[in-house]
């Protein structure tokens, strides 16, 4: 009896290691690349699309963040970094990839939305064009949401286009960039981590970002206003390679895709408090913060049509269908 209960134990303790083995041997890691600094709020929306992963899909999936593109990729190589599986995951700002992806540049075209609501919208309409254009490039599409709009941050408020002639501002896309050069700006093209010390050395004297981004940057320390043009609202999305995606059970599909649409929803609510916020914060630390009057909008909303049509002429029929229901 003693032995048969020493031949019992030892059986379950057997079972219990080759059982505990076979459940870590399921648990797939993932590195998910993003660009900006742990605080910011993009990469804050990566760390709980992470934590929702790995609630939802019980332990078996589980994302690491590695902020402030601490794996050396900064932006426009993104679409192939992950189409080639040099990494799995990436957080990728949609306008810095659209001269790889055209219909990526929607989000950040000029003007064509002036508030969240019709961001929004223009995102629902526009979500199915991105899907499928991630698959092209061999991800699967998960999530996207907007930046708080982008403002003119600049050392001298920007009341009028004279004032914007040879500034020197730091785009974040080719559409920012053809924006203010028809203004007369000069457009420069940098990585985020260079743009501080670019205001300070006088490589630049000016950007066009968010109030959001604007506080994150500490710009009151360098800039003087922000001048509120609501821009664009551009999209920044997570996808992840499509042969680590196949490779997840449809259990670990499903739980991802869970954590992605909440995450995505709360990323939408979180964009117009970081708004608020941001315009908050940079005016108590001494930044003027101003509208642009009917005539100096008039002048940008020319701008910006000019860039939508060239746009627009570039696209097929699904995207120039939304451009027109858009267009002012």
């Amino acid at each position: 009896m003693r032995m048969l209960k020493k031949s019992v134990l030892a059986a379950m303790l057997i079972g219990l290691f080759f059982g505990t083995q076979g459940w870590a041997a399921d648990v797939v890691k993932l590195d998910l690349n993003a660009v900006y600094g742990a605080t910011s709020f993009h990469t804050v929306g990566a760390m709980n699309f992470s934590k929702l992963t790995e609630k939802y899909s019980d332990g078996s999936v589980k994302i690491t963040v590695h902020s402030g593109g601490s794996l050396g990729f900064k932006g426009p190589e993104l679409l192939k970094v992950i189409k080639d599986g040099q990494v799995p995951m990436s957080d990728i700002l949609m306008g810095v990839v659209a001269g790889s992806e055209h219909a990526f540049g929607i989000s950040s075209l000029p003007r064509l939305v002036g508030n969240f609501d019709e961001a929004k919208q223009l995102y629902n309409d526009t979500k199915p064009i991105y899907e499928k254009s991630a698959l092209k490039w061999k991800q699967k599409f998960l999530y996207a949401a907007p930046w708080p709009p982008s403002g003119l941050v600049t050392k001298n408020v920007v009341n009028s286009k004279a004032d914007l002639k040879n500034l020197k501002t730091r785009t974040y896309d080719k559409n920012g960039a053809e924006f203010l050069r028809s203004l007369g700006g000069s457009p420069v093209s940098l990585p985020w981590g260079e743009v501080y010390s670019s205001l300070t050395t006088g490589m630049i004297d000016s950007v066009l970002t968010s109030a959001e981004s604007s506080k994150n940057g500490k710009f009151w320390e360098v800039l003087k206003g922000f001048k509120v043009i609501n821009y664009a609202y551009p999209l920044n999305m997570v996808t992840i390679n499509l042969d680590y995606w196949k490779s997840l059970s449809k259990p670990q599909q499903d739980a991802m895709l869970k954590a992605a649409a909440e995450t995505e929803k709360q990323q939408w609510q979180n964009s117009q408090a970081r708004h608020e916020e941001g315009i908050k914060v940079i005016q108590e630390h001494g930044m003027v913060v101003s509208n642009e009057s009917a005539e100096f909008g008039a002048t940008l909303d020319t701008a910006a049509k000019k860039i939508v049509a060239k746009f627009k002429a570039k696209s097929k029929k699904d995207i120039a269908a939304i451009l027109d229901k858009y267009s002012k």
